[in-house]
C-alpha cells in the first residue's frame, strides 16, 4: 500500500469515527463496532510510522510526531473547555462537545477515552524515539 492510500484510509477512518462519535451511547454489538473502528483508526498511522522508521524518512516521522502532538494538545484543550462549560448554556456545552468529537474523533467514538489518548501518545513517543536515533 502506498503512502497516499494509507493517508486516504486514515482520513476516511477519521471521518467515519467523527460521524459515529455523534451517536448517543450505543449498546451491545453497536458499541463493539464503534470500538473496532476507533482502534482501526490507528492502523494506517502505525504502518506509516513503521515504514518511515525502517526507511529513515525523517520528514514522515516529523509529520506523524506533529499530528500526534497536535491531536493530544487539542484534545486536552477541548476537554478542559468542556469541563469549564458546566456553567454555560446547553448550546455552548453541545458546541464544545462537538468540537471535542472533531478534535479527537476516535476517542469519542470508542467512549473509552484512555485507549485513544494512549495510542496517540504511543505514536508520538515512537516517532520521537526514532527521530532521536536517526
Amino acid at each position: 500500500m502506498s503512502k497516499k492510500v494509507l493517508y486516504i484510509a486514515w482520513a476516511a477512518l477519521y471521518i467515519l469515527c467523527a460521524g459515529l462519535g455523534f451517536l448517543p451511547s450505543p449498546k451491545g454489538f453497536a458499541y463493539g463496532v464503534l470500538v473496532f473502528f476507533s482502534l482501526l483508526f490507528f492502523v494506517p498511522p502505525a504502518i506509516l510510522l513503521y515504514r518511515a522508521a525502517k526507511a529513515g524518512d525523517k520528514k514522515e516521522l516529523r509529520r506523524i510526531r506533529n499530528l500526534s502532538l497536535i491531536s493530544l494538545i487539542a484534545t486536552v484543550a477541548a476537554f478542559i473547555l468542556n469541563i469549564f462549560s458546566v456553567g454555560a448554556s446547553e448550546a455552548a456545552g453541545k458546541v464544545l462537545y462537538w468540537l471535542l468529537i472533531l478534535v479527537s474523533s476516535p476517542m469519542v467514538c470508542a467512549q473509552i477515552w484512555v485507549i485513544s489518548l494512549f495510542l496517540w501518545a504511543c505514536l508520538l513517543m515512537a516517532s520521537l524515539q526514532t527521530l532521536l536515533k536517526k
